[in-house]
């Protein structure tokens, strides 16, 4: 055996400090392992970034709607207010059992009605014009997770320099069916990745999902939650007063800075 001259042993350090920050990030599941590929955007892969953001943004209706109402005892409150006020005007015990689907279909629809003006309110704003809002500028980019030959995540860093050198994590969506993966991983850590060789001072978020995965997600990546606003105004929410009655959420805000990120 040789050994490394010191020429070589910076190429390997240069190697090791690649393969830490690599594009690539292997998962082994029970079919083998599992490679994640994280590169920018093309022009080809707008179909398969649109559906995945559209299905993503979708997974919302139902969360929203049914899974987001235990975390709102206010509007619990007044569904029960609701049901004492009819009963007592109608005087009729069906109204009691009634009342709660009414509930749930209202929250459903006025969710459904929501996501849908959300959804209208990011073509309109980038997700139209993807090229022309992420990838002309030195200041934003958006990437997609490729795995086995398929696009199944994308993910989006807008720099804020209004907000102190930040970068605005934006657009994080994975297929549901490659989720657990380490999809999310490796599209969280390209975007604070960015943000380090930019010389940004933190990443920060705001997600107003439910699902402990999603918050599961960002923690692992290194997040933490710094604020919460009860009743947010969804983009492109136009609310009737029926719809504040059945439509509350909770947005999450979550920053980390990036002094000890590697």
């Amino acid at each position: 055996d040789t050994a490394c001259s010191p020429l070589v042993c910076d190429s390997c350090l240069q190697a090791i400090k690649h393969f830490q920050k690599s594009n690539i990030v292997s998962e082994l599941t029970p079919n083998g392992l599992q490679t994640v590929v994280v590169r920018e955007f093309e022009p080809a892969d707008k179909p398969e970034v649109q559906l995945i953001f559209y299905d993503g943004v979708m997974e919302m209706i139902p969360d929203i709607a049914f899974r987001g109402l235990r975390h709102h005892p206010e509007s619990l409150l007044l569904y029960a207010a609701m049901t004492v006020i009819c009963f007592v005007i109608t005087m009729c015990w069906w109204v009691i059992g009634l009342l709660p689907v009414v509930v749930l279909c209202g929250r459903y629809f006025y969710s459904r009605r929501v996501i849908h003006g959300y959804l209208e309110h990011a073509m309109r704003k980038d997700m139209e014009d993807i090229e022309g809002f992420y990838m002309k500028s030195s200041d934003s980019c958006l990437w997609v997770a490729v795995l086995e030959g398929k696009v199944v995540g994308v993910v989006a860093a807008v720099g804020q320099q209004k907000s102190g050198g930040a970068v605005e994590l934006q657009r994080m969506c994975v297929d549901r069916s490659c989720r657990r993966r380490g999809v999310g991983v490796a599209l969280g850590r390209k975007v604070l990745e960015y943000a380090a060789a930019h010389g940004y001072s933190s990443v920060f978020l705001g997600t107003s999902a439910y699902s402990s995965a999603a918050h599961q997600l960002y923690q692992r990546l290194g997040f933490r939650c710094v604020g919460v606003t009860n009743g947010y105004i969804t983009p492109g929410a136009r609310l009737s007063l029926l719809g504040k009655i059945f439509y509350r959420v909770r947005h999450h805000h979550y920053s980390l800075l990036l002094l000890h990120f590697v």
